[in-house]
Formats: C-alpha cells, structure tokens, sequence
C-alpha cells in the first residue's frame, strides 16, 4: 500500500507531476488526480500543485494502492442519472446526493460519468479522460445541478467562462445560527490542509475563492439557523462549507467542518446545486437557466425548524 521514494541527483528541479508519474507508471492525467486528492506528501506534507518543482534528497510519498492500478473508466448502464437538458453540446445533470461525479480514490467504479457514458458514448473524447465531459464537480452528498460537456469545444468554452466567473452557479444550504448581515460575501483563499490531506481550509497559501450569501429565512427552533442562497464566484474544493465554517456559520449536517450537531437531525448536510445559468457554448446569445427545488430529504429538515418571529 502506498510508494515512498527519495528524489535522485538526476531528477532535482523536476516538476512533481513527472516525478510522481515515472516513479508510479500512472499517467500525468492520473497524477493530477492524486495531487488533488491530496494524495501526494513531499517531505511529509500534502503537495497539490503539479508545477511543484522537487529537490534531491526530497521524500514523495504517494498514499495509493498502486497495486490495484486504475479502474478502467467503462460505461455502466446500471447507474441512473437523472438528466434534465440535453442538447448536442451540453447535458445539465440533477445530481442526487451519494453519486460520485468521477472515478478516484475509494470510488473506482459506480459513477456519474460511468452512467452517462452509457447513454453519451461521445463524451469519452472530451475533456480529461479520467472525468470526460465534467466542467465542474459536486461533493458526492451534494445534490443539484451541474452541466457536462458532449463536445470538446464546448468544453473548452464552459471551462473558460467558468473561470472568467460567467457562469452563475447557486446553491441553497442551511447553516448553523443567523448571520448578523442579511447578505455579504467571504473572501478568502482555500487550499488543502497539511495535516488532514482531505480536508480544505483557509489559508494564505491557498488560491483565490469568493462565495456570495443572502439570507432567504431564519430559524430559532430547535436551534437558530439560517437558510442561505449562496453564489460561487470561484469554484475551490469543498468551497462553500469552508467558508461558511470560516464565518462561524458551518452547513448543517457537516461532519467534516464542524457542523454535524444533534440538535437538528438531518440525513446529510443540508447543500443543493439549486440553479444553473450560462450563455449557451456553441449558440451565442441563447441564455440558458436551470433551477431545482431541494430534494424531499432536504426540504422535510427545513419543513421541521420553526421560523423566527419577525421584528
């Protein structure tokens, strides 16, 4: 289980990716993969940036099974995947929560792109091969809506506007106590913890990530809570639960940033993809706009919290 491998005189200054890559056999697309999973120690801490040069006398661990290899990413009709638009360049997906979107560590096969891949044969040639056709991802317990890609031009245009912050992208999520502003926007930089390689926190080494929040409704039983819709305007890792946690504010339900709490039963963390708006990637102009409603096991924890009473 797991490599651990001493950085030679021939490879000082190289690129980790390629370090990673020749010492495992893996291919760069399956290092990038374990890098942002954060399963790749230099010198005992978590490296998650490819261009990352190594220096002689360095230690890379990789905490992989590298016996076990890559599961080959086969289409898997038995997973369904409720597909809500689909056109000749995108699909819009209404995730349901505990489907993984990709192929990673811990979850070889059983995935969203496995499932479309049966009924989107074509999406294999776009994008990385290890997640075809995915723009941008969802936590496994998250449910809601995502877009993937069916041409590789499309592709390359959804990822564009996603980064120049074109695609709006909300989400409704109940968080611990009421926040003193009724809007506001978190600022703050998020990168991987160093100690815990699956968890995400702020920290001035980690890369720009803004989310926008409104109060839609606010709760006094049997805890004070508060109903946000959140905005991406970046979309880092675990984006919206780190920054909420960051306010003092964790999602409800949230095991994994202090905000699984008993006062309040919940089934998962109260987060839904809520709703979905970009301009059309091949059809310029055609502006497209999804929303869904949370999902019956979400909307029966809000059902049961009682509203507080207005001033």
């Amino acid at each position: 289980m797991g490599q651990v491998e001493t950085v030679p005189a021939a490879l000082d200054g190289e690129r980790i990716d390629r370090v990673v890559a020749m010492i495992s056999g893996a291919s760069r697309s399956q290092v990038t993969q374990w890098l942002e999973a954060g399963l790749v120690l230099r010198n005992g801490s978590v490296a998650t940036t490819r261009s990352t040069r190594v220096g002689e006398g360095d230690e890379i661990e990789l905490v992989v099974d590298l016996d076990q290899g890559p599961a080959a990413l086969e289409p898997d009709p038995s997973v369904e995947v409720p597909v809500v638009h689909a056109d000749d360049a995108v699909l819009v997906v209404d995730k349901p929560a505990g489907l993984v979107v990709h192929p990673g560590a811990g979850n070889p096969t059983g995935t969203m792109v496995q499932g479309l891949l049966a009924r989107y044969p074509e999406i294999a040639d776009v994008g990385d091969p290890g997640r075809p056709g995915v723009v941008h991802r969802l936590d496994k317990d998250t449910s809601g809506l995502m877009v993937v890609a069916r041409t590789q031009e499309a592709y390359e245009v959804l990822v564009a506007r996603l980064a120049r912050h074109e695609v709006d992208r909300r989400y409704l999520t109940l968080v611990w106590g009421v926040p003193e502003s009724p809007s506001g926007m978190v600022d703050a930089p998020i990168g991987r913890s160093t100690r815990e390689p699956t968890r995400m926190v702020v920290s001035a080494q980690g890369k720009e990530a803004r989310t926008r929040y409104e109060v839609l409704e606010a709760f006094d039983e049997p805890a004070p809570c508060a109903l946000l819709e959140c905005q991406l305007e970046t979309g880092r890792t675990h984006q919206i639960r780190v920054h909420m946690a960051a306010i003092g504010h964790p999602v409800v339900g949230d095991d994994r940033y202090r905000g699984a709490r008993p006062a309040i039963a919940t089934p998962r963390m109260v987060l839904h993809s809520a709703r979905l708006e970009f301009e059309h990637p091949i059809d310029p102009g055609t502006r497209m706009r999804f929303e869904s409603a949370l999902p019956a096991d979400l909307a029966a924890v809000v059902g049961g919290l009682r509203p507080l009473p207005q001033p």
